[in-house]
């Protein structure tokens, strides 16, 4: 199932504060994304409904192994676009906002074959 951007953005969220965080909650995400907590609330509901999620009664986060599996796509292609453009001369900051949308779009096929050309190098 293809996700939106805005779904994508909070699967790697969650994975990112979860590598940091002994639990994820719905403030640590929306103080992360500056984000308000009823919009946050209702993210992870939707998130929750399509199984990408579950969430305890204490109201920890957790990704399902389908949620892990888009999180880390997304955040290894955030990574390495980056890290590439950042290699190319761009600033930190600009390299990782123009990787945050660029990571939504390129095709697998493109993605794949930067991964391999940076390799190679």
């Amino acid at each position: 199932m293809k996700l939106n951007e805005s779904a994508e953005n909070y699967l790697e969220t969650i994975l990112i504060l979860s590598k940091s965080l002994p639990v994820v909650r719905s403030i640590d995400i929306s103080e992360k994304l500056g984000y308000k907590k009823s919009s946050v609330s209702v993210a992870m509901k939707n998130l929750r409904h399509k199984n990408y999620i579950t969430v305890t009664k204490e109201g920890y986060i957790y990704l399902t192994e389908s949620g892990i599996e888009i999180a880390e796509m997304i955040y290894e292609r955030h990574e390495l676009i980056s890290s590439w453009l950042e290699k190319l001369g761009v600033d930190k900051k600009i390299a990782s906002k123009d990787a945050c949308r660029i990571e939504h779009v390129i095709s697998k096929e493109s993605f794949e074959a930067i991964k391999k050309y940076l390799k190679e190098r």
